[in-house]
């Protein structure tokens, strides 16, 4: 009897390795997103004079690390095993965590989150170390139970601003925020020690005898790098909105950090819970499936978030004169031009008054845009006019509140498909690569944790030259139209391959096509 058939699985001992993994990821997850909350607190309190590009980089940084190292991580996991180098992770990283306390400076801050950076990596030694306590059928749904540790952005949106608050005396003593890294070393410590002793070694079928080439081989396939695409939207998009919406909500709708953690955690707490629930529906419906519905939900919410607040006025339709004359009269309701065999009457559109209150501003929850027009003269009594010329010009008024419980219910929607999406990503690569799960892995969270890196950066050089927050959902809109159509085009040509009379009919218009699977 093989190693593959005698090993037992979905036993009480996977579920006791799911759960201390799934507490792990989360530790592990909310010390990784701490820059989100801390220096938006530093920038905040005046403690440093960070602009929002130089915020960008120290929020990107640490994803950077977590990112990179993914895939080393992900192949060490499948040769030693996902308890010693779990374990060691996380004693490590409570080093550099420790250090943050210490810091005073940009490049200091720097070092420090490249250090504590090192906490991402541990999804990818969570997926692998996983995998191989759990049979196929039912990898989907265990996978999804332990990418619910996402859950510990929401945690850290949450819980660090108040205990910033607690640490500062409410911002008397602003220095007791070097207390919290401290804390989090601890967490790291604690738990690394507990996954040492609480947990066992299991290896991969076949994992020990593979070379390093071997192991690299299935990075030639370019699905691989698809998933990465996805999983760059789904992942990366999600860890850049743990740290990016907190600084969104305290400039673009005045919240205090407390206020923005605890809105940014509605993105980011059922993003991580609902990974289970992704896992389950791609074991039942298919993961390709359940990817349509990601990536097309995700469309539609980025869309309608692109449109920014908005009171502006624009030109509108004016009035030209329909013959030469002279101006004879101007009121409020019209104008009059003589034009030698006569007198013509040019009626003009008044203003209703202020389009929006100041009491509907501060406390209406206005859903859809208002608009008025009307038209002002741009001539004097005793003006020649040429036939053709400008006499009224129009005035477009537009007043778009961007309901701050609108834009965050659409980014609750949005942070749980991300979490539906992320665990379906994840459901194809035990499917097609179960010896390689590491390093498959690996390289799909690397392009995942360059998203979370990647795009805080871009948020922050675009901000600086657009002005608008919003210019985010821009480049989250492009990502997800690609990824979309090319997935669309792989499945098209999968089904012309495999069931081209199943083209011919949905070409036809005869019926919807099902999903195949590559």
């Amino acid at each position: 009897m093989n190693e593959a058939t005698s090993r037992e699985f979905d036993t009480g001992t996977s579920w006791k390795i799911l759960f201390f993994n799934t507490l792990a990821f989360t530790i592990c997850f909310a010390a990784w997103m701490m820059n989100g909350v801390l220096i938006t607190f530093l920038v905040d309190n005046d403690i440093y004079d960070w602009g929002p590009v130089q915020m960008s980089w120290l929020i990107a940084i640490p994803v950077l690390t977590g990112a990179v190292f993914r895939l080393p991580l992900g192949v060490a996991t499948d040769k030693y095993g996902g308890r010693l180098v779990y374990g060691l992770l996380l004693i490590f990283s409570a080093i550099p965590m420790f250090l943050v306390s210490r810091c005073d400076s940009f490049s200091s801050f720097a070092l420090a989150g490249l250090g504590f950076g090192f906490t991402g990596t541990s999804f990818a030694i969570g997926i692998a170390y996983t995998s191989v306590w759990f049979s196929k059928s039912r990898q989907g749904t265990a996978l999804g139970i332990f990418g619910a540790g996402n859950a510990g952005a929401a945690l850290t949106a949450i819980f660090a601003p108040q205990i910033l608050t607690r640490l500062t005396n409410g911002g008397e003593n602003l220095e007791g925020w070097r207390t919290l890294p401290v804390l989090y070393a601890a967490l790291l410590v604690v738990m690394g020690i507990l996954f040492l002793l609480l947990t066992e070694k299991r290896l991969p079928v076949g994992s020990a005898s593979k070379n390093l080439k071997q192991r690299l081989e299935p990075l030639r396939h370019a699905r691989v790098w698809r998933f990465g695409l996805y999983y760059f939207f789904v992942f990366g998009g999600f860890v850049a909105l743990a740290q990016w919406l907190i600084p969104y909500y305290v400039n673009a709708y005045g919240m205090t950090v407390a206020m923005a953690g605890l809105l940014t955690a509605v993105n980011t707490l059922p993003s991580g819970i609902i990974r289970a629930l992704g896992g389950w529906m791609s074991d039942k419906f298919g993961a390709r499936g359940v990817m349509y519905w990601v990536f097309g939900v995700c469309f539609v919410c980025c869309a309608l978030m692109i449109v920014p607040q908005m009171d502006i006025r624009s030109p509108g339709s004016g009035i030209m004169a329909k013959r030469a004359g002279t101006v004879t009269a101007v009121d409020p309701s019209g104008l009059t031009v003589d034009t030698g065999s006569g007198e013509t009457r040019y009626a003009l559109k008044g203003s209703a008054g202020p389009i929006v209150s100041d009491e509907e501003r501060r406390s209406s929850l206005l859903i859809w845009p208002r608009s008025q027009f009307w038209q002002e003269p741009v001539v004097e009594v005793g003006q020649e006019v040429k036939k053709r010329q400008l006499v009224a010009r129009g005035v477009t008024e537009i007043f778009f509140q961007a309901n701050v419980w609108v834009f965050t219910s659409l980014s609750l929607i949005l942070g749980a498909t991300m979490g539906i999406g992320k665990a379906a990503v994840y459901k194809h690569i035990p499917d097609y690569f179960p010896e390689d799960v590491g390093v498959v892995g690996g390289i799909v969270g690397v392009l995942g944790g360059l998203g979370g890196f990647v795009f805080p950066i871009v948020f922050g050089y675009l901000l600086r030259s657009t002005g608008l927050w919003t210019s985010c959902w821009m480049v989250f809109l492009v990502i997800v139209a690609i990824s979309l159509g090319w997935m669309h085009i792989v499945v098209r040509r999968i089904m012309r391959a495999h069931a081209p009379e199943v083209i011919s009919k949905l070409e036809d218009g005869a019926f919807s096509a099902p999903v195949f699977q590559e």
